[in-house]
């Protein structure tokens, strides 16, 4: 199967959504969320993340996250990647609860398209203050992509994590998570990259790219947002609209896509030092922002 033929069937079978200019939504991806071990390339950033992600749930935000939230190529379970980041584990079942969580599985997660793995690992967890089980993300499906339809225009938004376009990472993942976690996680510690990995590999960052953009050439130029590479890209109306919300490893950002008032933005979020010497973690706007309808094809 073509990459162009995975990414038509992940858009068959997304998840559909319908939002209005009243709708606000961000867009994560590559959280890569670990065990806290010297492994775990999201615990640098995991207080910016916490921060904006409570600024996202507090202001009303749909949070979609679309791949690879979870490292489980170097972990084994997820409940160990709960107890390091349990945090976040219960700002985001308040999301689920409030129908604002959209999950879409990657490479790195790609367990979570077993809908029998999910129940088991993430609708409970364990209490070890009462001794008891308590409620996680009971009910929750993950997806393999989301469609977001508006409702007055039918402009369409397709979301997914991306690796569709990388023979490697959807076809042989079961292989790259035994190499990641048998070669690659002890070699980390010494600077060693895995080369399977596009964010590290440019050339075939720019491959992947290209694959995703004939597809959405194919398809009336439809807004597909996608993560996996790690590389940030939003393009100007009239460019072709494939946009990257790029990760939530970045040496001490983050990086994610707003949608407000009809319009979307590249955003990125870090720790910036007050002239006094005290810290404080805050949003840039790195690109937009720009009228969704104005990538509306004409």
């Amino acid at each position: 199967m073509s990459s162009s033929s995975r990414l038509q069937r992940a858009y068959e079978k997304a998840k559909n959504i319908g939002f209005d200019d009243t709708s606000k939504f961000i867009f994560f991806s590559d959280c890569h969320r670990g065990d806290n071990s010297f492994a775990d390339d999201f615990a640098n950033n995991r207080n910016i993340y916490f921060h904006a992600l409570n600024h996202y749930y507090l202001n009303g935000f749909q949070y979609c996250e679309l791949g690879d939230g979870d490292e489980l190529w170097e972990n084994l379970y997820f409940e160990s990647i709960f107890e390091a980041h349990k945090n976040v584990f219960k700002l985001l079942r308040q999301f689920h609860l409030e129908g604002r969580l959209h999950m879409v599985w990657g490479n790195h997660d790609m367990v979570y398209q077993d809908q029998k793995y999910v129940d088991k690992h993430l609708s409970h967890y364990f209490e070890p203050i009462d001794g008891q089980d308590k409620e996680l993300f009971e009910g929750l499906v993950y997806h393999e992509g989301l469609a977001l339809k508006h409702t007055e225009t039918g402009q369409e938004i397709f979301c997914t994590h991306g690796h569709q376009a990388d023979w490697w990472n959807y076809v042989c993942w079961r292989i790259g998570r035994f190499l990641v976690r048998i070669l690659w996680k002890p070699l980390q510690v010494w600077g060693i990259a895995d080369p399977t990995s596009p964010a590290k590999n440019y050339k075939e960052l720019i491959r992947i790219e290209k694959r995703i953009k004939r597809w959405i050439l194919k398809n009336n130029l439809k807004i597909t947002i996608a993560g996996h590479t790690h590389r940030p890209r939003f393009p100007e109306p009239g460019q072709i609209p494939f946009f990257n919300d790029g990760s939530c490893v970045h040496p001490r950002s983050i990086t994610g896509i707003e949608i407000e008032n009809g319009q979307i933005s590249l955003i990125k979020w870090h720790i910036e030092t007050k002239i006094d010497g005290t810290l404080q973690v805050v949003r840039v706007l790195l690109e937009g922002p720009e009228r969704l309808a104005d990538y509306m094809k004409t």
